[in-house]
């Protein structure tokens, strides 16, 4: 089960972060942020063959003793990450890359909003409740 989802710009400033216990929100905030280093050693990592793979399932970014933090990233280098609780050993990684693409197609949604102006924080109620919805599910 996913604890934070966190949709980041391009320029590396959230446009959106949900965290199901909110009394921890601070330290979700603070791991997606150092998420993003990692996001950036493996695109460097993967230099030219990023542009001709159409693969955008980073993976598995880093555990922590509690947690394991995934990423994803868009053509368009907007990039997706999500925390989820270590103690879930059901989860596997083809579930990861569901929920990922269950987020991308609703931000892809959101984007075509002709309302919604790229940059700006997402407030899209459908897309929290998607948001929502990936968080609650127990796998």
């Amino acid at each position: 089960m996913a604890v934070c989802i966190a949709v980041i710009a391009k320029e590396n400033y959230p446009l959106y972060i949900r965290s199901i216990p909110t009394e921890n929100e601070l330290k979700f905030h603070y791991t997606v942020h150092t998420s993003l280093d990692v996001v950036d050693e493996k695109i460097s990592a993967m230099g030219k063959a990023l542009v001709d793979q159409r693969e955008l399932y980073l993976g598995l970014l880093y555990p922590t003793e509690d947690y394991k933090v995934y990423g994803y990233m868009t053509n368009s280098k907007v990039k997706f990450v999500m925390v989820v609780d270590s103690s879930n050993t059901a989860l596997r990684d083809n579930e990861i890359r569901s929920m990922f693409r269950k987020l991308h197609n609703s931000y892809t949604d959101v984007m075509c909003n002709p309302f919604y102006n790229p940059g700006d924080c997402i407030h899209s109620r459908a897309f929290d409740n998607m948001v929502t919805s990936m968080m609650m599910q127990v796998c």
